[in-house]
């Protein structure tokens, strides 16, 4: 969500990547970049990416103004090829990118890019607003398990619908939790790259 603290996730997802040794991450979804200032100040380079040309600029701004060198950028659209070479990425870590408004193929085509970059039993961590939240089957129905309200998309996963992600990977965890003052109900999700 938004705000300046550190997500729950981030929070969970840090003491996961500090038990694993992991030192590289590509946030997807990188928002305002609470999470990845969070992630920087604690000594882990990340790589944030996301659609927003105004979210980039505003990390930008909050990285250079405290000196952080262990953040890259970019604007990028992730339904597109990532641009990042195949097994060349620890893990990566996205807080509610994949309930955008985003269809079941193109989950499954950005889950197949996370794969690629990620090394071997590399980490793919994710959340998503699952079927107990207050907005579930709220709003407008677009398509799929996606409700629009207040002119906003979300795309609602059960668990069997984040079991259908697996290709590629073994599930390790999931997990519900809450967040906000609704409050919004989610899965954190953590499943591992298979090892070739």
């Amino acid at each position: 969500m938004f705000g300046l603290d550190p997500s729950y996730p981030a929070k969970k997802s840090l003491r996961i990547f500090k038990e694993n040794k992991i030192t590289n991450i590509v946030e997807l979804g990188a928002g305002l970049g609470r999470d990845t200032i969070y992630f920087a100040k604690n000594n882990i380079n990340v790589n944030a990416l996301d659609y927003s040309s105004a979210a980039i600029n505003i990390i930008n701004k909050k990285k250079d103004d405290l000196k952080l060198i262990n953040v890259k950028s970019s604007v990028y659209d992730i339904r597109k090829k990532l641009p990042f070479s195949d097994s060349s990425i620890d893990a990566c870590f996205s807080h509610m990118l994949y309930c955008m408004a985003l269809t079941k193929l193109e989950l499954i085509n950005i889950n197949k890019e996370i794969c690629r970059i990620l090394k071997p039993s590399g980490l793919n961590i994710y959340t998503v607003r699952n079927e107990t939240d207050g907005d579930y089957q709220k709003g407008i129905h677009v398509a799929e398990d996606m409700y629009e309200s207040d002119g906003f998309i979300v795309h609602f996963f059960d668990k069997d619908k984040v079991k259908s992600l697996l290709d590629g990977y073994s599930n390790i965890l999931i997990e519900k939790f809450e967040e906000g003052n609704f409050p919004r109900k989610l899965y954190f999700v953590l499943n591992k790259k298979l090892s070739n």
